[in-house]
C-alpha cells in the first residue's frame, strides 16, 4: 500500500504539513506497513513555505525580521531550495502570509493603513543572499492571505521604488497613503532575478471595479462597504502610474500586490498547479494506491483552482483513487471527483470541536481510511 497525503492547509486551524503528518500518524497506527509519502499542498496562501519545506529535501529556512502589516517587527523566514537544472543557484520561496498576512493582525484589522512592506523586505533579503556569483536565480512568491489593500506599494517600496505626493514627499504606507500619490519613481527598483519571478495565486480578480481588490477582498480585511469606492479610487490613481494592466487576471490578488508584481515584471500563475509541479506531485502519484487531499472548507468555489480539485484531476489522469478530507463540506460542494469524502465537522460532532483539535480528528480519519483501503 502506497499512500500519498497531499492536503492544503486548514486555514486558521492547521498547516498543510501538520495536517499531512496527522493523517500519516493515524494511517500508520492502523497499517504500519504502508509506504506513506507526505506532499502537503498550497495555492500561494498560508502554509506555502511549510509545504515546500516538507516536500523538497535539503531546503533551508532563512530567518529574517521584517516590518509587519501593522508596522511592528515580525519574525519570519524565506525558504532556499537546492539548485536544480532550471535554477542552478537555487530558488527562493517567499510567502506573503507570514510577512504581511492578515493573521498577523489578529482582531486588530487596519483596512486603510496595513501594508505589504514586510513582504518586499523578505524578497529583498532573498535577492541579496549569497555572493554575487551565487545569488538566487529564481523567485517563487505566494501571495495569499494579505492584510492590506495597498496595491503592492509597500512591497515595491522595500525593493527600491518611491511613491510621492505633489510636493515630492514620500506618501504614507497603506491604501490611505494612495490618496495623495502623484508620482512613482521606479529608477531604484531592484531587477528581478535572471530566472524570473513566478507568483502563486488562486485569485483571478482584476485590480479595479466591482470584481476588484477593494470591492471583493476589502471587506475581509475590515473595509466597510461605504469605504470601498474611495479605496478603489485610490488604487485607480496608482494604476495610472505603474507599467502594468490593472485588468490583468490576478492583478487584484493580495490587495493589489499582484498588480505591483506585474509592474515589476513577474508572472502570475495558478498556485496549486505550480506547487504540484515544483514538489513533483505527479511523480509521487505514479505508483500510489490512494491519495488523500483536503482543505479547511470545501465548497462550491473549490473547483476554481483550489488545491484539492487540482490533486483530484491529477490523480484521475493517473487512475489513482482520491479521498477528500475537509474541515467542513458545504452543501453546494461538488464531491463527484472523489472516491470518498470526510468532514471533520461531522467526525468531531460540530465545527468548533473540529477547529479546536484538528490533529486529533485528522489522526482518527487517517486510521479509518487505512481500514477502508487496506
Amino acid at each position: 500500500m502506497r499512500v500519498v497525503l497531499a492536503p492544503d492547509s486548514f486555514k486558521g486551524s492547521i498547516t498543510a504539513a501538520d495536517a499531512a503528518n496527522a493523517l500519516a500518524d493515524g494511517w500508520r497506527a492502523t497499517d504500519p506497513s504502508a509506504e506513506i509519502l507526505t506532499r502537503p499542498m498550497a495555492d500561494g496562501g498560508e502554509g506555502t513555505l511549510a509545504a515546500f519545506a516538507t516536500a523538497i529535501p535539503n531546503s533551508t529556512r532563512m530567518p529574517i525580521t521584517v516590518t509587519g502589516p501593522h508596522g511592528r517587527p515580525v519574525e519570519a523566514s524565506w525558504l532556499l531550495l537546492p539548485p536544480a537544472d532550471d535554477a542552478p543557484t537555487g530558488t527562493a520561496i517567499v510567502e506573503l502570509a507570514s510577512t504581511s498576512g492578515i493573521e498577523l493582525l489578529g482582531s486588530d484589522l487596519l483596512p486603510l493603513d496595513a501594508h505589504s512592506l514586510g513582504f518586499g523586505q523578505a524578497i529583498a533579503a532573498a535577492l541579496a543572499h549569497g555572493a554575487p556569483e551565487n545569488r538566487v536565480s529564481r523567485l517563487v512568491l505566494g501571495i495569499g492571505s494579505s492584510a492590506s489593500t495597498d496595491g503592492g506599494t509597500g512591497m515595491l517600496t522595500a525593493l527600491g521604488a518611491r511613491f510621492a505626493d505633489t510636493k515630492g514627499r514620500t506618501i504614507p504606507l497603506g491604501n490611505r497613503g494612495l490618496e495623495t500619490v502623484a508620482a512613482a519613481d521606479l529608477t531604484g527598483l531592484q531587477p528581478p532575478p535572471p530566472g524570473g519571478v513566478r507568483v502563486l495565486s488562486d485569485v483571478t480578480n482584476p485590480l479595479l471595479g466591482t470584481l476588484g481588490s477593494a470591492a471583493i477582498f476589502g471587506p475581509q480585511k475590515g473595509l466597510s462597504t461605504a469605504a470601498v469606492p474611495s479605496s478603489n479610487t485610490r488604487l485607480a490613481r496608482l494604476a495610472k502610474m505603474l507599467p502594468a494592466d490593472p485588468g490583468t487576471s490576478g492583478a487584484g490578488a493580495a490587495g493589489g500586490v499582484g498588480f505591483g508584481l506585474l509592474a515589476w515584471g513577474a508572472r502570475l500563475v495558478p498556485g496549486a498547479a505550480e506547487v504540484a509541479e515544483l514538489i513533483n506531485l505527479r511523480e509521487a502519484l505514479t505508483q500510489a494506491s490512494v491519495v488523500v487531499t483536503g482543505e479547511g472548507s470545501f465548497d462550491g468555489q473549490s473547483a476554481a483552482g483550489k488545491a484539492p480539485t487540482h490533486v483530484a484531476a491529477l490523480a484521475a489522469e493517473l487512475g489513482v483513487p482520491v479521498v477528500l478530507v475537509a474541515g467542513r463540506i458545504a452543501p453546494d460542494a461538488d464531491t463527484s471527483a472523489f472516491a470518498a469524502h470526510v468532514s471533520l465537522t461531522a467526525v468531531a460532532g460540530d465545527g468548533r470541536a473540529a477547529r479546536a483539535n484538528p490533529r486529533r480528528w485528522l489522526r482518527q480519519v487517517g486510521a479509518t481510511l487505512a481500514e477502508k483501503f487496506n
